[in-house]
């Protein structure tokens, strides 16, 4: 069985590294603009010739799959604005209708707030107002979410959201889901190295608008996937909690029988790992990675998360095993020692966990034992 192990000491950045950082950079900033250019140089004759239509967009799929495969291993900040909103289907790979396409998107979300947030006081939602209200104080990291600023602007996005999606509403653990789209696209103004460092008072009006909608219909795309995670009882949350204890089972079955053995059930501390896609785990830095990847993959945020949660459970095995009591078992697997991890454990985290998703996503009774 292959396993993780902790590294002892954080090797220095090679040069190589370096190097190849610069390559990927350039080859996503090269699929970016073919994707432009492209789009650009046809879109006058598509009406013309439906063949060439089919043609083109055989050649759009083929770069997207590029681009995706180059986001796979991590998206270099100066293009993952870009590359984001691409990769979420929110922004159009045509330059020409590019603008036009988010100034529609920023109009309807801003006429989402002049029809319904002023009701967020009426005592049929006030509820969901004062929930959402007490719970963005909570999160992190709090320099940014403290900003008034911020608040506001996490405010109305939820709130808009619940009140457009009835059939879940707000629930703890969306709240979490703003801040990764949030931060890469304020950063796009901002010159700060640590999420801690954002100060967004510098920020011109305008752009904090168009950082706010744009934010909105890149939470919404993602949340579209995994809606049932936050429906009534929550059911798509609690059969991948039960399909991790399966896969698990399978994969290392003497971690899987000490947790049993000493009664610690995953709902007790793997609920929250797919409650909040295991933001609360790791720095935002740490989960702004862990995205690249789930916006490479197909179905990242619903179906390979799970492959990452069990290997991330695997990830501490040896610490596991050397815990022979309830209470310290639990604790140790609810705050886990992720404080000083960077890009590069996330990747190994990754790997192993495409490694399983390799290994296990196609055979049929993968979840059976």
């Amino acid at each position: 069985m292959f396993l993780l192990t902790e590294k002892s000491k954080k090797p220095a950045v090679s040069r190589n590294l370096l190097m190849e950082t610069q390559y990927r950079r350039w080859r996503l900033e090269a699929a970016i603009v073919c994707c432009r250019c492209c789009f650009a140089v046809d879109a006058g004759v598509l009406g013309r010739l439906p063949c060439h239509l089919a043609t083109l967009n055989s050649f759009f799929h083929c770069i997207n799959e590029e681009l995706r495969k180059l986001s796979w291993s991590g998206i270099p900040k100066p293009v993952r604005p870009m590359t984001w909103k691409l990769l979420s289907g929110y922004l159009p790979a045509n330059v020409d209708r590019r603008p036009a396409t988010l100034q529609r998107k920023q109009k309807e979300y801003f006429a989402f707030i002049e029809h319904y947030y002023d009701s967020r006081n009426d005592e049929v939602h006030q509820d969901t107002y004062r929930q959402i209200h007490i719970d963005i104080p909570r999160m992190s990291p709090e320099a940014l979410i403290l900003q008034p600023k911020v608040t506001e602007i996490f405010e109305r996005i939820l709130f808009i959201w619940a009140i457009r999606h009835p059939a879940s509403g707000y629930v703890q653990g969306i709240n979490d889901l703003v801040t990764p789209f949030f931060v890469v696209f304020i950063c796009e103004y901002i010159e700060a190295e640590e999420v801690d460092t954002v100060d967004v008072s510098g920020v011109p009006a305008e752009v904090l608008r168009n950082i706010e909608a744009d934010t909105y219909w890149c939470m919404s795309k993602l949340l579209d996937g995994i809606q049932d995670n936050y429906t009534f009882a929550q059911p798509g949350i609690q059969m991948k909690v039960k399909m991790l204890e399966e896969l698990v089972s399978r994969i290392d079955e003497q971690v899987h029988r000490h947790l049993d053995q000493h009664e610690v059930r995953y709902l007790q501390f793997a609920f929250r790992w797919m409650n909040n896609l295991l933001m609360r785990e790791g720095t935002c830095a740490c989960t702004i990675r862990l995205w690249d990847t789930y916006q490479s993959e197909p179905e990242g945020f619903s179906h390979f998360h799970l492959y990452v949660c069990a290997a991330f459970l695997v990830r501490w095995r040896k610490e596991i095993l050397e815990e022979k009591d309830f209470q310290e078992l639990l604790l140790f697997l609810q705050n886990l020692p992720t404080a000083h991890w960077d890009d590069e454990d996330i990747s190994l985290l990754l790997a192993e966990a495409y490694r399983l998703k390799f290994a296990f996503a196609d055979a049929p009774n993968h979840y059976k034992k």
